[in-house]
């Protein structure tokens, strides 16, 4: 360890969830006065895992194995959701000297400070830590803080950046910000609900008072993020319910207020009680698409029209197996409802292929409901199995060659969507946010109101509002010249 101010390095790995604990991570050791590194120089090199699928454990372990290579006087101390998953599997893997899961999370600077490093290696201890929940050791000593995740009642959220090479805020645009974490949905095949337990919400006082100084800073787009964002509020405790007067107002002439634990009525604060001028809203899942929601986001110039709605699987018996809450011909009424209040607005999902006992007639659903449906984008996953859930112990395992085959499938078909949804563009104008230029400074990259990669001809400064005449499409991204910008 150096003599000097010690210094940490966080790396994330997965959803933006996790970037978001990550950046909690940061405000936690920047307070007690250490400094960031890259990950081969640091001290402290904390991986902020993700476990999602098979192959998110892999990348965690290979990065692991790097940093013990590159720089083996560093800490490793590893967190997350595949250490709440499986803290031990994790400790023995060389060079990892403690685990602390999401559970002790929001303790984990002092964890780190005042129990896994060596006193007389040149960091200052802040205090004695009162540990809450079950410490477990592994044979060798090797420190894990574990506990029942369910009992966890905490949000460790701090504002999460898109970087640009140059420019205001020292190259950070579009901060993103985590409102909700966790999930009471108990999907056959997710690990999430067991590595971050029930859904749990931040209060709105302290995003109204992160919003607030955001936009103080500059800032002019924000998106709003959680596990299941849609449930945001529920958890809370309402100080005041909303009377039958108030049920029987149009959307439009209800009051703004943070009283109604829905996602809308946060969404109605942060207008009324900000100056933020675009608002984005993150992953929804499709029952909670009220027709109060598709309203506000479609009436409002200040909410970006984007709707991100998961789909998993367009057959009905896969959806049962999957344990989702909607039925094919429901999620199809929410797309097409959204389409006509936001023709424009771009809309994805996510989708997943291979799914224990999927036929190909139920494969064959899936692709014929989003060929139907007026899609921009599709994330398209693979069957991962998970131990402990419920569908890893399914039997009829789709053969990966097929689950591949289907795969590419999706994907071929969410590549014809995204042409033709951009080629309708072609000669229109779109508002849209620079983001950085590119190094040669023929063009700089900017993201569309619609969600759409923009290469904009010239140098233009970051987190700028323009409007752009759309020329072309190539790689996916628009192109264009800017006709205005604020």
């Amino acid at each position: 360890m150096s003599n000097s101010v010690p210094t940490y390095h966080v790396e994330n790995f997965g959803c933006r969830a996790t970037q978001a604990d990550g950046a909690g991570l940061e405000r936690q050791f920047e307070s007690r006065g250490l400094a960031r590194a890259s990950a081969a120089q640091a001290d402290l090199v904390i991986f902020n895992t993700c476990t999602v699928t098979n192959s998110a454990d892999q990348d965690a372990r290979a990065a692991i194995r790097r940093v013990q290579r590159q720089n083996p006087l560093a800490k490793i101390i590893v967190t997350g959701c595949y250490a709440q998953r499986a803290p031990e599997e994790i400790a023995a893997l060389p060079g990892v000297s403690a685990v602390i899961g999401n559970s002790h999370k929001n303790q984990l600077a002092e964890i780190v400070l005042d129990e896994v490093i060596p006193r007389s290696g040149g960091f200052v201890p802040v205090g004695i830590l009162a540990l809450s929940g079950e410490r477990l050791t592994t044979n060798d000593q090797r420190p894990l803080f574990v506990s029942d995740i369910f009992a966890h009642t905490e949000l460790l959220a701090a504002p999460v950046f898109e970087s640009a090479t140059a420019g205001h805020h020292g190259g950070r645009t579009r901060p993103n910000l985590k409102v909700q974490d966790g999930c009471d949905n108990r999907c056959s095949f997710c690990v999430i609900p067991s590595v971050r337990g029930h859904s749990r919400s931040l209060p709105p006082a302290e995003i109204i008072r992160e919003v607030n100084t955001l936009v103080a800073a500059g800032y002019r787009e924000l998106v709003i993020s959680g596990i299941n964002l849609g449930r945001w509020g529920r958890d809370l405790e309402v100080s005041h319910q909303r009377s039958a007067i108030s049920e029987t107002l149009s959307p439009a002439v209800r009051r703004p207020t943070t009283d109604d634990p829905r996602l809308e009525s946060l969404i109605r604060a942060i207008l009324s009680q900000t100056e933020l001028e675009k608002l984005r809203i993150s992953s929804v899942e499709p029952m909670d698409w009220s027709r109060d929601l598709i309203e506000l986001v479609a009436s409002s110039p200040r909410i970006a029209k984007h709707a991100h709605v998961p789909l998993q699987s367009g057959s009905d018996a896969v959806l049962r197996r999957m344990h989702r809450k909607y039925r094919p011909w429901h999620y199809r009424e929410k797309i097409e409802k959204i389409h006509a209040a936001m023709p424009s607005a771009a809309i994805g999902a996510d989708v997943m292929v291979g799914f224990p006992g999927e036929t190909d007639a139920e494969f064959e659903a899936t692709r014929r409901l989003i060929e139907d449906l007026p899609f921009t984008y599709l994330h398209v996953f693979t069957y991962s199995a998970r131990p402990g859930t419920p569908a890893a112990a399914m039997r009829n395992q789709v053969p990966p060659q097929a689950a591949r085959e289907r795969n590419k499938v999706l994907r071929d078909l969410a590549a014809e969507k995204k042409r033709a949804f951009m080629q309708s563009f072609l000669g229109k104008s779109l508002p849209a946010i620079t983001l950085n230029a590119h190094t040669d400074a023929e063009f700089t990259e900017a993201l569309t109101d619609n969600y759409q990669k923009l290469f904009l001809h010239g140098r233009h400064d970051p987190n700028r509002w323009i409007t752009a005449q759309i020329d072309a499409f190539k790689d996916g991204a628009f192109l264009g010249m800017a006709i205005q910008s604020s």
